[in-house]
């Protein structure tokens, strides 16, 4: 900080400097110190003006710049995720929920849905209830595809870039929590009836989570790359009939 402190010292003095010598020039040419007077004063009445084009208007337009560009690239990470893990995480997740066909009409996401379609699927889930049965659930085949990708969850964990989006952080580690709690049991097979509720609320709070997730990374898809939009559809983790095949 005492570094860039004397730099922003140095800087401010040479430029002062500067402004004194073209100040000093221009009176030895024309010797009219009232119009540099006038000049002044005119200049120093615009500075308040100048300062809050800069620190306010201007600054405002480059952060939200910038805020596209990060948000951009953070669906690209999401992207990844879903590519990779999330994708087989939703159809582990559905496949443990008995109440998973009751909504399963309102997931099947279409080329024509708009925005309301999309806010009207969110507003299902938000009200919906899960009911998740341990029987239903490959917990080996859970346990060892989430082992598998703990490498590349720890990846994105370590991506700075996350921290600008809050819900995708929360799902993160709801994913790697479940995987850590299955990991760390010797078997996953006949466990007691108490363990399985606890993993249970593992999984519906992962299962929650993604398909906020899943439906918000497929609007962007549909807004933003319609041909990747279009593979998600044909792979829709909720339609029984999806193949990545068009025709």
């Amino acid at each position: 900080m005492k570094k860039l402190f004397n730099w922003q010292v140095r800087l401010g003095l040479v430029f002062l400097l500067v402004s004194t010598v073209f100040y000093s020039l221009h009176y030895r040419l024309f010797a009219d110190s009232d119009y540099i007077f006038r000049f002044l004063l005119a200049q120093l009445g615009f500075l308040p003006i100048s300062v809050f084009l800069v620190t306010t208007v201007i600054n405002q337009l480059l952060g939200r710049r910038e805020k596209v560009a990060m948000l951009k690239k953070l669906n690209m990470v999401i992207g990844s995720f879903f590519s990779q893990v999330g994708g087989e995480l939703l159809r582990y997740a559905a496949a443990g929920d008995e109440a998973t066909d009751r909504i399963r009409g309102e997931l099947l996401v279409r080329p024509e849905w708009e925005p309301a379609d999309y806010q009207r699927a969110r507003q299902l889930l938000a009200h919906f209830s899960f009911d998740l049965r341990h029987q239903r659930i490959d917990w080996p085949g859970m346990r060892d595809f989430l082992a598998r990708e703990k490498g590349f969850l720890l990846a994105l964990l370590g991506n700075p870039n996350l921290l600008e989006h809050e819900t995708f952080t929360e799902l993160l580690w709801a994913v790697f929590h479940l995987a850590e709690e299955l990991g760390s049991r010797e078997s996953v097979r006949a466990l007691p009836a108490t363990d399985y509720e606890h993993l249970l609320g593992d999984v519906k709070r992962v299962y929650t989570l993604l398909l906020g997730q899943w439906l918000a990374y497929l609007e962007h898809l549909q807004e933003d790359y319609p041909y990747l939009f279009s593979l998600a559809v044909r792979t829709n983790p909720f339609d029984p009939e999806a193949r990545p095949e068009v025709g």
